[in-house]
């Protein structure tokens, strides 16, 4: 059974993607459940796949329930519509859109095909993920492990050494009465 990859990137920051494997035969309703998970997205809203050229201009839509608006075509239905149907170019593209009042946009091309289905893997199942996905309702804050490494990376942790406080009374070097050891500690002439 042959295995497509998509590339799954964030229409506004490309270097927010995410790869995700799926069996030829499983349906775009597979595909977009998957994009959801992908990107940490809940599933509470309408969305529709459009066919797509290299261009990213949409063609033929694949939408997960009929809406209530007019349609050039007939659209498919991503439940009755396998994958491998929609397949016809080694690089094919398709343009998701999910949630019609926020409009996120995902850019999907086909990355690779593979014979060789991996026994461990649950299909369909994200396979790569770059970037911070964007968050669904608002700002998404960095947490765990992410913020820790950005304090490591910055150090950003409070009372980090190496930081005094010359200079925050208004005096200049001269006119302290304060002696500094080498390290900027300072002492009082009393005590010394």
């Amino acid at each position: 059974m042959a295995i497509l990859k998509f590339r799954i990137y964030f229409e506004e920051d490309d270097s927010v993607y995410r790869d995700v494997a799926i069996r030829h035969k499983q349906n775009f309703r597979d595909l977009h459940q998957a994009i959801l998970k992908a990107y940490e997205f809940d599933s509470k809203h309408g969305a529709t796949f459009y066919r797509s050229n290299d261009s990213w201009q949409r063609g033929r839509e694949i939408t997960l329930e009929k809406y209530n608006r007019s349609y050039p075509v007939e659209p498919l239905l991503m439940s009755d519509t396998p994958i491998s149907a929609e397949i016809f170019d080694p690089n094919q593209k398709f343009v998701y859109v999910y949630d019609f009042n926020r409009v996120w946009t995902f850019l999907v091309e086909l990355i690779n095909v593979s014979k060789e289905e991996n026994p461990k893997i649950d299909y369909p199942a994200t396979v790569r993920v770059e970037g911070i996905a964007p968050s669904q309702y608002g700002t998404k804050g960095l947490v765990g492990d992410k913020l820790a490494e950005m304090e490591e990376k910055y150090d950003l942790q409070s009372g980090a050494e190496g930081f005094g406080t010359e200079g925050e009374d208004g005096e200049s070097d001269g006119d302290s009465d304060l002696e500094t050891d080498e390290f900027g500690a300072g002492e009082s002439e009393e005590e010394i």
